[in-house]
Order: C-alpha cells, then sequence, then structure tokens
C-alpha cells in the first residue's frame, strides 16, 4: 500500500478520539456509480462476486471517488447460502428468491454446513487482494442474520410483512430455533473466515428484525444473537449491528458482546444516547436527502454531527443504503464535509 493506512474509523469504532469523523455509507460500492452499471450490463451481481479482481475493484471504487473512511465488501447477504443447501437466485427488480423454502424441521435438518475455503474461495481471495493490496482504509466484511436470511428462507424471497416467518416461528418452536442455530453456526463461521482473510471490522445486518416486538426479540433472536457475537468477540476486530425500523431493539443490541450500535433515521443520536445506548453510535442520515439539494443536505448532516460528536465514538453514515438516483458527486461533496467540519470542532 502506497499511501498511509488511514485508521479514523477503526478508532471511532473503539470509542476513542480521531482526528475527524469517519464516514462511509452503506450501498456505497455499486448502484449510483457510472463505472459500476456498466459492469452491470455484463455481469450479475454473483457473477462480480465470483471474479475477484472485478469485486475488489467494484469495493475499492468508492473509496477512490468519495475518500470515505472505510470500504465495505461488495457482495450479498445470500453469498454462503447456496453452500449450506439454499437454492437462491438474485432476481433484478425482485431481490432473492428462494425455489426451496423452509417449511418443516426436516427442511431445516437438510441444510450442510459452510466450509469457506471450498465453498466461496472467490470471497476469500477478494478480501486479501483488497487488504495486501490495494485499500488504504479498513475493509468491513458483513453477514447477514439469522433473522433476516430465516425470512427469505422461508418467505421464499423479499416480504413485506413476514407473516410467513413469523408464524413459523410462533408454531414450530422446535424448528425456528434449530434454524437459528444452523444459521448461528454458518454466520459464525462465515464471518470468521472473512476476518482471518484480512477483513478488520464486521458488521452484521439484519436488515428486517424491526418487523419484532422486543419481547419476541428477546426470545427467538436475542439468544443466536448473543453466541455470534460472544464467538466473534475472540478475534478482536470492531463488531457492528444494523438493522432498518428496529429504534425499539437499539438497546437490546446495546446489551450483545459488540462494539458499534447502527442506528436508522428514526430515533436521533441524542434520543439513544439518553435512552442509556452507551457504545459507539454508526449513522444515521436519511438517504432520501440525497436527493434534495445542497443546503438541506448540508444542514441535516450539520445537525446529525454535532449529535454525533458530543461524545468520542460516532461514525457518520447514512440511514440505510444509498440510493441509485443519488449522484456521486453528492456524496464525494458530503464525505468532504463531513471531514472537514468535524476536523474543525476538535
Amino acid at each position: 500500500m502506497s499511501k498511509v493506512f488511514n485508521d479514523t474509523f477503526l478508532k471511532a469504532a473503539r470509542g476513542e478520539a480521531a482526528g475527524h469523523v469517519p464516514v462511509w455509507y452503506m450501498r456505497q460500492a455499486g448502484r449510483s456509480q457510472p463505472e459500476y452499471r456498466a459492469i452491470k450490463e455484463k455481469y450479475s451481481l454473483f457473477e462480480i462476486t465470483h471474479q475477484p479482481e472485478l469485486c475488489a475493484y467494484v469495493t475499492r471504487l468508492p473509496v477512490e471517488q468519495y475518500d470515505v473512511d472505510a470500504a465495505i465488501l461488495y457482495k450479498d447477504i445470500m453469498t454462503p447460502l447456496p453452500a449450506i443447501g439454499v437454492d437462491v437466485e438474485i432476481k433484478t427488480g425482485i431481490g432473492p428468491v428462494i425455489a426451496n423454502p423452509i417449511r418443516s424441521l426436516s427442511d431445516v435438518e437438510k441444510l450442510g454446513e459452510l466450509s469457506p475455503e471450498e465453498d466461496i474461495p472467490y470471497v476469500l481471495e477478494t478480501i486479501k487482494l483488497l487488504t495486501t493490496e490495494q485499500l488504504s482504509v479498513p475493509l468491513i466484511g458483513f453477514s447477514g442474520a439469522p433473522f433476516t436470511i430465516a425470512s427469505y428462507m422461508i418467505e421464499g424471497g423479499p416480504s413485506k410483512n413476514y407473516n410467513r416467518t413469523k408464524a413459523f416461528m410462533y408454531t414450530e418452536p422446535e424448528a425456528w430455533f434449530a434454524l437459528m442455530d444452523k444459521l448461528g453456526d454458518t454466520v459464525i463461521t462465515y464471518v470468521k473466515s472473512q476476518i482471518k482473510a484480512g477483513a478488520k471490522a464486521i458488521q452484521i445486518f439484519d436488515s428486517w428484525v424491526g418487523a419484532l416486538n422486543v419481547e419476541d426479540y428477546r426470545l427467538f433472536i436475542k439468544p443466536v444473537m448473543n453466541r455470534i457475537f460472544s464467538s466473534l468477540r475472540e478475534e478482536n476486530v470492531p463488531l457492528i449491528m444494523f438493522g432498518v425500523g428496529a429504534s425499539h431493539l437499539a438497546l437490546e443490541w446495546n446489551d450483545l458482546p459488540l462494539d458499534v450500535v447502527g442506528l436508522d433515521w428514526r430515533l436521533p443520536i441524542s434520543e439513544a444516547r439518553k435512552m442509556g445506548i452507551d457504545k459507539t453510535v454508526q449513522g444515521n442520515l436519511d438517504p432520501a436527502i440525497l436527493l434534495s439539494s445542497w443546503d438541506v443536505i448540508e444542514a441535516r448532516a450539520k445537525k446529525i454531527l454535532d449529535m454525533g460528536m458530543e461524545k468520542p465514538g460516532y461514525i457518520f453514515n447514512l440511514g440505510h443504503g444509498v440510493f441509485p438516483e443519488v449522484n456521486p458527486e453528492t456524496l464525494k461533496r458530503l464525505t468532504a464535509f463531513i471531514h472537514e467540519y468535524s476536523a474543525s470542532k476538535r
């Protein structure tokens, strides 16, 4: 690596002071970038992730274009599932579609085990390329969380209400907990292989767990999440939790053995801290604001920064992923503003 390694993201994740507030954006690699759209005309998501050189290029592109303080590995939360026996296809305009949805305990028992070196060597090779040769910022690896992965496996694809998933959880508790155990093992194995390959931090996406209330989260989800994070703790890298529409679960996440609580735009950072969130906070500009005028973007970003910087341990991000309609120049300008404004307040 020719450039000096930028560790501001890692410092903030550990609750330490840094020279400026670090920033990265969920879905920063991909849909809003013209270079990416040109690649997608030739290759599917799975095809890109199976080509380490190409996948590394897509992953590092936003770092080079926006000057963000971390890269996140380009892949999908479905990546490890074919290896354990899930027949999944990413369909344009729909998302993951699963041909063999889970309907019973016997379906769960048929699922296999992940062997990363044999099943997903292309993911590990991409990480090694990025971390040994190409990046001067930390690489964030990631995985979907058991509830979110299970929701696709049970629904057979995306859902607006997760009724079938919740009904399975309530009426087939033995099968549900068996599925959580299986997916918990898969997540731990998958994430540890990413860390071994060179990932410097991990984000767990429980994108749709906000569909559950606190009582059900504690009963049906929190045990497996505690097991996952307790196991990953041994790897000594920052661990981040994120979900959408899950502000009511933020305190539950704060209880888990992780480092960073990711917030969507529904819960102001100052309120989260008043509630008792004492870990590093990541977030939480509404991505829709990126489609408005610069004056609005700057004012909203400044307000969030002021809240975040009230104490050490803050990472700027969006409250969800970048939209395809966002102008890449907007993200570049926003990153520069975050760096300059936060440095001026140090």
